[in-house]
């Protein structure tokens, strides 16, 4: 039996553009991928605007706790690293994306030293790497413990702000994409609201637009994403025409603090490091559970201890 599909809308009902300016490039989102997108542009001379939609700092990157996979220790190789991740990836990995993962992820640490991020070393001044759920070698660089997003943001704000030529509009939800008579995205229409520079609807009108929204966590009644997480970035692509690909795949936190009549938006997670560490949960009726590295499993109850460092 055929099934209608319902349409989806070309453009939201909002008031025509009250304002304009024009830029090379739009980003929107102010994540890691958003600011690290920008700084990129702007060493090729662009002049950026980057619009979000609550403030610089509110999305999923500060609340990635555990740290960043990459080949650092001399000992460990990127065909390892790969080797882990189709392994964990259980059929479903892009090999290419792996690659580029495995083969830059040691460089887009050291760019994020070199703007300024400073992840834990150890009292030579190596950086103290450790392991998590998945890897078979120590290669997780963490700053703070298990403040690593954080700290990350915090670094990548920072450039951008030393930037004059990067233009930051917060408190700002991006309506639609402007397209060419050609069909390529030209801009964006966008509504900022009263803590914003401007106010009411605009429009940013540019070569080009770099989509960086994060993803749509909160699309589920409990989840470990922010609350600003709810796919607007992927509505706008599909409302432009845009072909968007697995997004089926929506990332949770597979450990996070549950109980009762909660009805919080965002559940508190348990840190990736705990795993990593062989840390185990002990809920309410003294129940044990191993952070292992596909699910929970229930184990007969024991003493907690963590697993012996191999660093």
């Amino acid at each position: 039996m055929d099934v209608a599909l319902p349409v989806l809308p070309r453009r939201l009902g909002a008031p025509q553009p009250g304002w304009y300016e024009t830029t090379d490039v739009v980003v929107v989102g102010s994540g890691i991928a958003g600011l690290t997108a920008a700084l990129h542009l702007r060493e090729a001379g662009l002049h950026v605007t980057v619009v979000t939609k609550v403030n610089i700092d509110d999305g999923s990157t500060r609340w990635a706790q555990g740290g960043i996979a990459a080949v650092l220790d001399p000992l460990d190789t990127p065909a390892a690293h790969a080797a882990d991740t189709l392994v964990a990836g259980v059929g479903l990995c892009d090999p290419a994306a792996v690659d580029v993962l495995v083969e830059e992820g040691p460089l887009r640490v050291r760019e994020l030293m070199r703007l300024g991020a400073e992840f834990d070393r150890n009292p030579d001044g190596s950086l103290m790497l450790t392991r998590e759920g998945g890897h078979r070698a120590n290669r997780i660089v963490h700053a703070g413990g298990d403040a690593t997003g954080a700290e990350v943001q915090r670094a990548l704000h920072a450039a951008v702000g030393r930037d004059p030529w990067i233009r930051l509009v917060e408190h700002a939800l991006v309506l639609d994409l402007l397209r060419a008579p050609d069909g390529r995205a030209c801009g964006i229409t966008l509504h900022v609201l009263g803590e914003g520079s401007e106010d009411g609807v605009g429009a940013i009108l540019s070569r080009a637009v770099v989509l960086a929204t994060g993803g749509m966590g909160q699309i589920f009644s409990a989840t470990t994403n922010p609350s600003v997480s709810t796919g607007d970035g992927v509505a706008l692509a599909l409302r432009a025409g845009a072909v968007v690909t697995d997004v089926e795949f929506v990332q949770f936190h597979p450990t996070s603090f549950v109980g009762g009549e909660i009805h919080e938006t965002q559940r508190p997670l348990i840190s990736e490091a705990l795993r990593g560490e062989g840390a185990h949960l002990v809920d309410g009726d003294g129940r044990r559970f191993m952070l292992g590295q596909h699910e929970l499993a229930e184990l007969a109850p024991a003493t907690w201890s963590p697993r012996p460092s191999t660093a």
